[in-house]
C-alpha cells in the first residue's frame, strides 16, 4: 500500500502517533518517529526494523520550536531522499484552575505545539512536496476545534487554527499535495490518565459508540488519507471521534 514511501509522524513514540508510525511501517512505508524524548523514539524505531523491516529514524525535537522542525526537515531528505507524507499529530493540552489563571507561558505553549509547529512543518514540507513528487500531509484535530469547553478553551482554539490550516494548505499546494484532517475524538491515550473517568462515562453513554477509543482505532483514516485510495480528497475534515461531534 505504501511501498516506498515515507512518512513522518510528529508525537510518534506514543498514543495515537505509535499507532500511525506502526500501521504505516506494517504497509511498507519507512517511517521518521519525531518526538521529544529520544530514547522513546529509538525503542519504536528498534521494534519497527524488528517487526517490519522497514527502515525507521527516530528524531528528537520540540516541534513548537521553529528552528528545530526546519533542521528537522532537512536532516529527513538527507537521510532518505523523500518524504511523502507528514502527520502533525504532536499536541498537548494542559489542564488549569479556572480561564483567569491561564499562564501567558501555559497559552504560548499550548499555540506553539499544537498549531505554530505543524503551520511551519506543512509550509515546509508543502513546498517540497509540492515541488518535486506530491505528497499527503495529515493534521490531527479534535472535537474540541468544534466543541470548546471552558476547561480546554486554548488547546480548542489551537485545534480550531489547524482546521483552518488544512483549508489553506490544500489551495496552497494542490493539486499535487492533498492536506486533510483526522478529528479525532476521546481516545484511551497518555491524556485519558487526567480524566475523571465517572463524567467521561456519562459523556460516553450518550455518543452513537458508547465509549472511548482505542489508539490503533485512528489508523484506518490515516492509511487512507496516506495512500493514494484519496486522491479526491483534500482540504477534509473526518471525525474518527465514537460520534462525539452529533452529540446535542
Amino acid at each position: 500500500m505504501l511501498e516506498g514511501r515515507v512518512a513522518l509522524v510528529t508525537g510518534g513514540s506514543r498514543g495515537l502517533g505509535r499507532e500511525m508510525v506502526l500501521g504505516f511501517a506494517k504497509a511498507g512505508a519507512d517511517v521518521v518517529i519525531a518526538s521529544r524524548k529520544a530514547a522513546s523514539c529509538e525503542e519504536l524505531a528498534e521494534e519497527v526494523r524488528a517487526t517490519t523491516g522497514r527502515r525507521a529514524l527516530p528524531y528528537a525535537v520540540h516541534v513548537g520550536s521553529w528552528e528545530g522542525v526546519t533542521a528537522m526537515v532537512e536532516n529527513v531528505y538527507k537521510a532518505f531522499g523523500r518524504l511523502d507524507v507528514l502527520v502533525n499529530n504532536a499536541g498537548i493540552a494542559p489542564t488549569y484552575p479556572s480561564l483567569d489563571e491561564v499562564s501567558e507561558e501555559l497559552f504560548d505553549k499550548v499555540i506553539q505545539v499544537n498549531l505554530k509547529g505543524p503551520f511551519r512543518l506543512a509550509a515546509l514540507v508543502g513546498s517540497r512536496m509540492a515541488r518535486e513528487r506530491g505528497g499527503s500531509i495529515i493534521n490531527i484535530s479534535s472535537v474540541a476545534s468544534i466543541r470548546p469547553t471552558p476547561g480546554d478553551l486554548p488547546y480548542a482554539a489551537a485545534k480550531a487554527g489547524l482546521n483552518t490550516l488544512t483549508a489553506g494548505f490544500a489551495q496552497a499546494f494542490g493539486p499535487s499535495v492533498r492536506v486533510n484532517t483526522i478529528m479525532a475524538g476521546p481516545y484511551f491515550t497518555d491524556i485519558s490518565r487526567g480524566w475523571d473517568l465517572e463524567v467521561f462515562q456519562e459523556m460516553a453513554n450518550r455518543m452513537p459508540a458508547r465509549r472511548g477509543g482505542e489508539p490503533h482505532e485512528i489508523v484506518g483514516a490515516a492509511l487512507y488519507f496516506a495512500d493514494p485510495a484519496s486522491s479526491f480528497t483534500t482540504g477534509a475534515v473526518l471525525n474518527v471521534d465514537g460520534g462525539q461531534s452529533v452529540l446535542r
